[in-house]
């Protein structure tokens, strides 16, 4: 295996890791070019258990990385962004639940501050040129830590996957576990998909590309039914046991992956300004999400809905583009806030194949048992002359507009 020597008393340059081809390339290439120690930098937002962690931190100094930091972010990311994400029921394109990406702010911001804590001037990571990642990155970086130097050698030299295997094979330095066909990330809120497939808009991957869902849809299984319970819009009960946000996402991908619950593939706009396209699997998000506006109708007014809905989108596009430091998503968020004061109670569900079915909402600040009337059946805090009087003046508008095109 080729050892890569540092320039003695040489300051670190801290790495962006996942693990993949890109960044376990630019562990050797980045020492050798630099004459610098690497360190990398693994910030788990979902998807790595103790046994993946293990093999990072092993594969990454067999690349030559001189220390590794594994940073458990699970937590803070909920806290930052994913209750939010909740409150306002984001998704892009009306489907997509910003499974990766919302989280890069998160790990950009623990690398520069790891960075300054382990005494370094410099941050790295493997973005190339054609994806969101690269600007979500120095978005972030660039307002947390201006002084910080950023490398993106992958983007800026525009090295080819296949050069950067056969830098390693050379070297003798260990690949990456990957035959390079789909490219996976896996976070908290989901898994995303590329291929092949997805370079054009016509078709989807074949069954063994997905991930948490493979056999699903082909393989039914009999429904299961669930409880699920919000305070105040944060998840806080799963099945009538109390338990943190993180263990009710991570249980609730467990549940609902096997009935395919989640799966898609969307199509939308990078910020780069092309159209993009990726297979996603997003069990907990898609019933958390369902239960969640399912409650909101019971216990918001339809303004209150309106105004929310009217945020969600523009909200989850800055969340999308890396924008999550500018102080409207601050304002947005107060407004999500505010709005989940009563957004409290329990929502049951029925998990079966392909789909989250609401089978019912409880509150104790339910609007609807708030109200003497029965919809369809009987007055309530109305009589029939008042809805006689209600009807007559909401059709004024359109009376006025008729007889206007009379004359």
């Amino acid at each position: 295996m080729a050892a890569v020597t540092a320039a003695a008393g040489a300051v670190p340059i801290v790495l962006a890791y996942s693990g993949g081809l890109d960044t376990s390339f630019l562990v050797p290439w980045i020492a050798e070019q630099h004459r610098r120690p690497v360190i990398t930098v693994t910030v788990d937002t979902g998807g790595i258990d103790a046994r993946a962690a293990g093999t990072l931190a092993a594969r990454a100094r067999a690349l030559g990385a001189v220390a590794h930091h594994q940073v458990d972010a699970r937590a803070a990311y909920f806290e930052q962004v994913l209750r939010f994400l909740i409150m306002g029921n984001v998704r892009r394109g009306q489907l997509y639940p910003l499974c990766v990406g919302a989280e890069r702010v998160m790990q950009a911001q623990t690398v520069a501050r790891l960075a300054r804590e382990l005494g370094s001037d410099t941050v790295a990571h493997g973005c190339t040129a054609a994806g969101n990642d690269q600007v979500r990155f120095e978005v972030a970086l660039r307002t947390l830590a201006p002084d910080l130097k950023v490398l993106a050698p992958v983007r800026d030299q525009a090295f080819r996957r296949a050069d950067e295997l056969e830098y390693l094979r050379q070297r003798g330095l260990p690949l990456p576990p990957t035959g390079a066909k789909y490219s996976v990330n896996c976070g908290l809120w989901g898994v995303t998909i590329g291929g092949q497939e997805t370079l054009t808009s016509s078709g989807s991957i074949p069954e063994d590309a997905w991930i948490l869902t493979r056999g699903a849809l082909s393989e039914p299984r009999p429904p299961e039914r669930h409880a699920l319970g919000f305070e105040q819009g944060r998840p806080v009960t799963l099945d009538g046991v109390a338990r943190p946000p993180v263990e009710i996402i991570e249980a609730l991908e467990a549940l609902a992956a096997p009935f395919g619950i989640g799966r898609g593939i969307h199509l939308g706009d990078t910020i780069i300004g092309t159209k993009g396209r990726v297979a996603f699997e997003a069990p907990a998000a898609e019933v958390l999400l369902t239960a969640h506006r399912e409650l909101e109708k019971l216990v918001l007014t339809a303004r209150q809905q309106r105004i929310k809905e009217q945020l969600a989108q523009p909200y989850g596009d800055l969340v999308h583009e890396g924008q999550l430091l500018d102080p409207v998503c601050r304002d947005i968020e107060a407004l999500f806030v505010s709005s989940q004061q009563r957004v409290t109670g329990e929502v049951r569900l029925l998990l079966h194949t392909g789909a989250v079915f609401v089978e019912g909402v409880e509150s104790p600040f339910s609007l609807m048992a708030a109200s003497r009337g029965v919809y369809g059946e009987a007055a309530g805090e109305w009589s029939a002359a008042d809805a006689l009087g209600f009807s007559r003046i909401v059709a004024l508008p359109g009376l006025f507009h008729a007889r206007a095109g009379e004359r």
